[in-house]
């Protein structure tokens, strides 16, 4: 059976243009062709900032769905990616943040198939959290590419932030997701095909943002469902502060060793299963709601 293409679903806050611009070409690779997205900019985000990551876009042929501004209340996101749902309409939705790059062990038509002749309308991933060799949250130079830039890959979110690491990163159309993309309520993605979500997040910046996150939410500048997101940023703050301004990849917990996009980890099918199928939420509230 030959499976239509996903429609692309994806909120993006200002990331690079590079960074914008390497996550197109790595989706378009997977033979994605249509891309649905809602850029939305907080109000701190200058419009010079605002424009070039817009020009890249439509250097890039794509032609944004939605365009917003203001405050990045925790709801924000999911409203704007519900939008975009409902415009995609029909098949399945590819879900993926602009710091997420999805690795598949065969073709992502292969993947469809496979969900739909088991019965599943989702597909599940895990995080895998991407870092510098010296655990320095560096600036990426795209000359250098983002395997050579950070090339450890490791369970961070998991060990460390006791975020939620698993992402549903298809599902059929009318099938909901919850805020973060985290799970689908009534419906389990199959444990045996969990696929990478490689996950650049840490670069340069990205104290800054969660600073802010932290006390935007805690002042209510920025309406939050949980203090799960101030949680988060507080555990990574700490652990930075403990580490000299560095995440410590020798930790043992987090399983820090060398990855690619070019090659899944040849141990992951029972390395993702094992974490997809223990993860439980902390005593403390998550994103996860109803958990």
């Amino acid at each position: 059976m030959l499976s239509t293409p996903p429609a692309l679903i994806a909120v993006v806050g200002p990331v690079e243009p590079s960074l914008f611009e390497a996550w197109v070409h790595h989706y378009r690779k997977l033979d994605v062709e249509r891309f649905l997205i809602a850029f939305h900019f907080p109000e701190h985000v200058p419009d010079a900032q605002q424009h070039q990551l817009k020009a890249a876009c439509r250097e890039l042929g794509i032609v944004p769905t939605v365009t917003s501004t203001g405050p990045w209340h925790e709801h924000t996101n999911s409203q704007l990616r519900d939008a975009l749902r409902h415009h995609a309409g029909r098949g399945w939705h590819l879900f993926a943040d602009a710091d997420e790059f999805q690795q598949y062990a065969v073709p992502l038509s292969e993947v469809i198939d496979q969900a739909g002749d088991s019965g599943h309308r989702v597909v599940g991933g895990l995080m895998l959290d991407r870092v510098a060799t010296t655990g320095r949250l560096t600036v990426w130079h795209p000359e250098n590419g983002l395997d050579q830039s950070y090339p450890l890959g490791g369970h961070l979110t998991h060990q460390l932030l006791h975020g939620d690491p698993r992402k549903i990163v298809l599902a059929r159309h009318g099938i909901p997701v919850s805020s973060g993309n985290h799970r689908s309520p009534g419906h389990q993605p199959d444990p045996d095909r969990i696929c990478v979500v490689h996950h650049f997040k840490w670069r340069s910046g990205v104290l800054e943002d969660l600073r802010r996150r932290a006390q935007h939410f805690s002042t209510g500048i920025w309406q939050e469902q949980t203090p799960a997101v101030r949680d988060e940023a507080a555990c990574l703050l700490a652990h930075i502060g403990q580490h000299n301004g560095t995440i410590d990849t020798n930790d043992q917990r987090f399983a820090f060793r060398q990855v690619s996009l070019d090659r899944m980890p040849g141990t992951w099918r029972a390395e993702a299963r094992s974490i997809v199928t223990a993860w439980r939420p902390t005593a403390r509230s998550t994103r996860d709601r109803g958990e």
